[in-house]
């Protein structure tokens, strides 16, 4: 019989670190790109007539 290779150890997981660091970046891209939609499309519809906006003293 032919000798065969040790099959490799399992892959090392990623540190924790590494994870909050993933974590963090993912946030912030999403409140990038939530505040670049807010700002640039408008909505559907207006708002309601029985409904008063922000603005409204």
């Amino acid at each position: 019989m032919g000798r065969h290779r040790k099959p490799a150890g399992p892959t090392p997981l990623p540190t924790l670190t590494a994870r909050r660091r993933l974590a963090a970046g993912l946030a912030g891209a999403s409140a990038l790109v939530a505040t670049f939609v807010v700002l640039t499309v408008d909505p559907a519809a207006p708002p309601a007539p029985d409904r008063t906006t922000a603005t409204a003293p």
